[in-house]
């Protein structure tokens, strides 16, 4: 399946909103049926805020054995008989949307732990909450409207199709966008009656687990779901590899997606779905109507969150003919960009979300120094404590660097030249990931062209990075399998 969106800028209303510099964190326990516990190993770890790198508070930390704990809990919720499996489906979806409520109450206040967390800019986490919000309502929707159908077969007989939940689902969501990310596993496992067993991010706990109260505060039964903050390698590890498990949704690392693929064999053959990496291109035509338009949306595709974003278009392929005057633009709109403080709502741009993230980014933009590509604007540290980069542009960038290959998750553009549409489709898709491309042209035949060649989840067409919860969203390649939404 291949989204394509032919779209151009939306920009919505956004009600006021108070960033709350040091928000009391409430909850800092494990969330399993209902009832807050410490781990079964006594085992912390600390959450820590990327603008400083000072630990917030410490968070109890999940492993097998608190995993074993949440799947049966889980399971027991999901039995024959039980209050959640014989809720009728239009009291699911009125249950969603009890929480959304209290989601849109507790705005402000999840937003700047988010903000807290992840060093993401408070308008930005806001959105981030919005957006969770409209994906939670949109399912709850679709709780009394999933239908099957009857068959015409051959015989005396009558055939019918149902659907069923599918049982318990583990569900692994990444650091950069937590509340929305948290969404997108909730909102179809709960419309279709299933039960969930959630481990956020080490790096960002915090929204989850404050969600958490709200979980049993809109009326949820006991064990529908639980809230499980620990590490990939062992929290998420015994997720993915429980006999009781029947369905594991991540989101992250291609590098951690094979693992997934393989403790899923190991075990029970569950099921899989996959939202991984990418290294997304863009194609801008000399014919764009818009260049300046064109510059923005790259821009703020790729600065979004830091650059720390699995769809980000970190290769930009521009014709020869407007090489210069986009690479010019886009360094103006780079040195722009105002990094600092999160909690500002005049910031853009915060810190990474933490130190290793930090000098992975750092040393790809050394390797693109020493490679031979032009670095026209940042390429350094912004202040002298946090994680913060300068946003980063460079130019004259060729295939083989390891700025072109490699997902960098940070805000580092890059651009790179082309002579034709051949040229440039055979290059686009020369490369392992396949999440997200776009093409900037006024041309109808070239924009088609590069839609049905583009080997690509998602497609966008004189826009990027727009996404509703009415579309599907993945990969193709090593950037996952399966759809979100």
């Amino acid at each position: 399946m291949r989204l394509l969106q032919f779209v151009s800028c939306y920009c919505g209303a956004r009600r006021m909103s108070t960033c709350i510099k040091n928000p009391q964190i409430k909850y800092t326990q494990i969330f399993i049926n209902n009832e807050w516990h410490n781990s079964v190993s006594g085992k912390v770890f600390p959450s820590v805020n990327p603008t400083n790198g000072e630990t917030i508070v410490h968070i109890q930390e999940s492993d097998k054995a608190d995993v074993d704990k949440a799947v049966e809990a889980a399971r027991n919720a999901f039995k024959i008989g039980s209050s959640w499996r014989t809720l009728d489906a239009s009291k699911r979806g009125q249950l969603i949307r009890q929480f959304t409520g209290l989601l849109q109450r507790d705005r402000d206040y999840i937003a700047s732990l988010d903000t807290l967390d992840s060093g993401r800019p408070f308008n930005d986490t806001c959105s981030d909450v919005d957006g969770a919000i409209g994906v939670l309502d949109y399912y709850a929707g679709w709780c009394d409207k999933i239908t099957g159908r009857t068959i015409p077969i051959d015989g005396d007989f009558m055939c019918f199709t149902r659907h069923e939940p599918i049982g318990v689902c583990g569900a692994i969501i990444p650091w950069n966008y937590p509340m929305g990310m948290m969404s997108w596993k909730l909102g179809p496992a709960l419309a279709c009656g299933n039960c969930v067993v959630l481990k956020p991010a080490e790096q960002t706990p915090l929204s989850a687990l404050y969600c958490a109260s709200l979980f049993k505060e809109a009326g949820f039964p006991p064990g529908v779901i639980n809230v499980l903050p620990g590490y990939g390698p062992t929290a998420g590890a015994a997720i993915t590899e429980h006999m009781n498990v029947d369905k594991v949704a991540f989101t992250g690392s291609t590098q951690v997606g094979h693992l997934i693929m393989q403790a899923a064999g190991r075990s029970n053959l569950k099921r899989v779905t996959l939202e991984m990496g990418g290294k997304s291109p863009v194609v801008i035509f000399a014919d764009v109507d818009d260049l300046q338009e064109a510059v923005e949306r790259c821009h703020y595709g790729l600065m979004d969150n830091a650059g720390q974003s699995c769809c980000a278009p970190t290769r930009v392929f521009v014709h020869e003919d407007v090489y210069d005057e986009f690479v010019r633009l886009s360094k103006d709109k780079a040195v722009k960009r105002r990094v600092g403080d999160p909690s500002d709502t005049n910031t853009e741009q915060g810190p990474q979300v933490d130190e290793e993230q930090f000098k992975k980014v750092m040393s790809l933009i050394e390797s693109g120094k020493q490679q031979g590509a032009t670095l026209q604007c940042g390429g350094e540290r912004y202040g002298n404590k946090g994680y913060f980069i300068k946003p980063t542009v460079f130019s004259d960038v060729t295939d083989d660097m390891r700025i072109a290959k490699e997902e960098i998750f940070g805000p580092v553009q890059q651009i790179l030249k082309f002579k034709t549409a051949d040229e440039v489709i055979e290059r686009a898709n020369n490369t392992k990931y396949g999440l997200a491309a776009a093409v900037f042209t006024k041309d109808i035949n070239k924009a088609m062209m590069f839609v049905q060649a583009a080997q690509a989840g998602t497609v966008w067409v004189n826009t990027y990075d727009w996404s509703t919860m009415q579309t599907p969203f993945g990969g193709f390649k090593q950037s996952g399998q399966g759809r979100e939404l």
